[in-house]
């Protein structure tokens, strides 16, 4: 296959590949790195930076620290790889990583984007009391009997009560790894149905609020007023958007997605699937973790996949960029 076949795409993970110590490696050695987590340390008015290299881990997982926390490692790390002068042809990222994606694509500033993003972390943990949400993965089982079991879930509420509860596909991970998100209640009846049925497992997720599902409405309408009164700019590569698993290439279709992305269903396979379509055969994971790399070895094992968040694995995917 000669068309096409050395296009590259950046993508940047999201909540859950946080790590203590993420970040530190670049920022010591490149100063382009340690300047956007002091970049971040400003907007934010607190030491981010700190908390990435030092810890202490409870805190880095709180939603608000998260969020603006992988999204500076993973702007610091895209910042290194672009000083040595690679440009992706296209940016995607899972969830928080869309916002990632477009900084990197000149969309949003990236104190914008920092500050945002606390914001965003914030909503999401105030939008349901502690308890009242959950989600679950389910693997090895399609997502049409998935969307199935959960819309069972949420109209079999408790005591035949009229009101339905809120159970729905949250993540398209990829085909072996679909997760749910709704009431606590119906999110564990589905993990029961989803047992019952032959999925190859189905487990609760230890996070702190049900994302991705309309329990999200409250944290997606203050968050559209934080969004609303931003500068956007066109990107200046195209973005796949999470919430349709569609290319976007101006300001406002941008604003749009990240607005209903936060009840939306994240598409992050068909995301994947349309980037091959579009003659992507490098994939470059830009930021902390190893998540998406892994999901894509369940999406395509025939396309390659580096990751960059550390020296090691940048030597190794320049050599890997070099080649192709």
């Amino acid at each position: 296959m000669t068309h096409n076949s050395s296009r590259i795409a950046f993508l940047f993970p999201g909540q859950g590949s946080q790590a203590v110590g993420m970040g530190k490696e670049l920022s010591d050695k490149y100063p382009v790195a340690r300047r956007t987590f002091e970049e971040a340390d400003d907007a934010l008015g607190y030491k981010l930076s700190a908390l990435c290299f030092e810890g202490p881990e409870e805190k880095l997982k709180l939603t608000e620290i998260t969020q603006p926390a992988i999204l500076t490692a993973s702007v610091a790390a895209w910042r290194v790889l672009q000083e040595r002068g690679l440009q992706p042809d296209f940016v995607a990222g899972h969830s928080l990583g869309e916002y990632s994606a477009h900084v990197a694509a000149g969309t949003l500033t990236f104190a914008d984007a920092v500050r945002t993003v606390r914001k965003r972390g914030r909503y999401m943990q105030e939008a349901v009391p502690v308890g009242v949400g959950a989600m679950a993965a389910i693997l090895g089982m399609p997502l049409d009997q998935v969307s199935a079991i959960a819309a069972e879930a949420a109209g079999d509420a408790a005591n035949g009560a009229a009101q339905r509860e809120v159970c729905q596909a949250a993540n398209i991970n990829s085909p072996e790894q679909i997760v749910i998100s709704g009431h606590a209640g119906a999110v564990e009846r589905a993990i029961q149905l989803a047992t019952e049925r032959g999925a190859k497992k189905a487990v609760s997720l230890p996070v702190s609020a049900p994302f991705h599902c309309a329990l999200m409405q409250p944290a997606q309408d203050r968050l559209a007023i934080d969004l609303g009164a931003l500068i956007f700019q066109n990107p200046s590569c195209p973005v796949v958007c999470n919430v349709d698993a569609a290319v976007i290439t101006s300001a406002e279709a941008a604003r749009e997605a990240l607005i209903r992305q936060v009840t939306g269903t994240v598409q992050w396979a068909p995301s994947v699937r349309l980037l091959i379509d579009k003659g992507v055969s490098l994939f470059v994971e830009v930021g902390p973790g190893k998540v998406l790399w892994g999901l894509m070895r369940q999406i395509d094992r025939s396309k390659t996949c580096v990751t960059v968040g550390d020296e090691a694995s940048l030597a190794k995917a320049l050599g890997q960029l070099v080649r192709e």
